[in-house]
């Protein structure tokens, strides 16, 4: 069992959209410099825990402790400085900005001036090169794959201790998924917990520190990652409860 600290704590979560129950009653956690995979079909409550995690959904019951800190009631831009990042799916960049003025307004809510930020842009430039030599383009004009690289580092740029991110391959050829997974893992090595929703699931669980699978608002299956087989998870994530392999 791991020990290091556990960072994200999630009990018995339950959460929607007005009347619309979405999640029944998940419970999930993440440990600094580890990585949470959460697995499941279409419609199994995956983006809508992350809303919840991210506060932009109300929580209906349960609870969400973060860094040993009560946020269920907490609003999004607290939780944001408190060390919360959400990238969405959809790649949600400024378009008719510049990549670097993408990564510039990730860091605005940390207050620091322009030419502090700047110096810390270089950061996000050495994991993703590709940035780095494209710094002035429109984002509008960036391939999928480089939109993707800049949502996640416009987060770092918020210098966040829990990095939450909503399907970061959708969209990608193989080889981007690949290399995008990879930076991503590697960014345990600083510290930071990571909580994936994913649909590639060979290449998030070649990541992962532990996986949670849902189905229908609820946890099918919650364990350590090298505990499970790829059969199982695809089993359960994409068949549902009850299904044999």
């Amino acid at each position: 069992m791991s020990t290091a600290e556990v960072l994200l704590q999630v009990r018995n979560l339950a959460t929607g959209y007005g009347d619309i129950r979405a999640v029944w009653d998940v419970s999930l956690t993440v440990r600094a410099g580890e990585m949470t995979v959460l697995l499941g079909r279409n419609g199994a409550g995956k983006t809508t825990t992350l809303r919840a995690i991210s506060g932009l959904n109300k929580a209906d019951s349960g609870s969400i402790e973060f860094a040993g800190e009560d946020v269920t009631g907490m609003p999004p831009h607290r939780r944001v400085t408190a060390g919360m990042a959400l990238v969405q799916e959809g790649k949600r960049i400024f378009r008719r900005r510049t990549i670097e003025e993408n990564l510039l307004l990730g860091g605005y809510t940390r207050g620091l001036g322009k030419r502090a930020l700047e110096r810390e842009v270089s950061d996000v430039y050495q994991l993703f090169p590709a940035l780095a030599d494209r710094k002035h383009v429109t984002s509008g004009q960036l391939s999928g794959g480089q939109q993707q690289m800049l949502a996640i580092g416009q987060a770092l740029m918020s210098k966040p201790k829990l990095l939450m991110l909503d399907e970061p391959s959708g969209g990608l050829a193989p080889a981007i998924v690949a290399e995008v997974m990879a930076t991503v893992a590697g960014l345990k090595e600083t510290g930071i917990g990571i909580l994936l929703v994913e649909q590639a699931v060979a290449a998030s669980l070649a990541v992962a520190d532990r996986v949670t699978v849902l189905d229908v608002g609820r946890v099918l299956l919650d364990k350590p990652a090298a505990e499970i087989t790829d059969t199982e998870v695809l089993t359960e994530a994409y068949l549902g409860r009850g299904s044999t392999s």
